[in-house]
């Protein structure tokens, strides 16, 4: 070890035991969640694909299909799958995944719900399904325009669990 670099991981160690997925050394770890209560969880989180007016004005008459449907149904596989993709999250049991997609002046508003009743939150299950959903809307529309933008994937609200209920505050203008 060179001069330092112990103290330095010692540092690193205090600020990362703040941090459920840390150990005290500092190493990755999954969270024992076996002895929490099974407890009614729900989040929300949204997304949002900036696209310009003539992709907009094309979104119905992709040849691929309709870009929005195709991404609520990728939203919702995605929200399943996300203890596959996210390496330290438990696989939970999901008993509602909603996806919901609305075209905008300039773009295409993404909105997710999840929820469960289980010993771990489904704050990354919104937020994978809002993020797949914005993924496969810029898939089904790149060959139009690949300038699009995914911006402002946001956890909206979560409720349930030890650290209680999260409401995102409005953005600042």
């Amino acid at each position: 070890m060179r001069p330092g670099e112990y103290d330095n991981l010692l540092l690193m160690a205090k600020k990362t035991s703040q941090l459920s997925h840390y150990d005290a050394q500092g190493q990755a770890r999954m969270v024992d969640v076996s002895s929490k209560a099974r407890t009614a969880r729900e989040a929300e989180a949204s997304a949002f694909v900036l696209m310009t007016p003539e992709v907009l004005r094309a979104l119905p008459k992709n040849p691929k299909g309709d870009p929005l449907e195709v991404a609520r149904t990728a939203g919702i596989m995605a929200a399943k799958r996300t203890a596959e993709l996210i390496p330290m999250c438990h696989p939970v049991a999901l008993s509602h995944i909603a996806v919901t997609l609305r075209v905008c002046e300039n773009g295409v508003s993404i909105a997710t719900k999840v929820k469960t009743t289980a010993e771990t939150g489904v704050e990354m299950e919104a937020l994978v399904a809002a993020s797949v959903a914005a993924l496969t809307v810029y898939d089904m529309c790149k060959a139009l325009d690949k300038g699009i933008e995914i911006r402002e994937v946001v956890l909206e609200r979560k409720s349930g669990g030890k650290s209680g209920d999260y409401r995102r505050r409005a953005k600042r203008k």
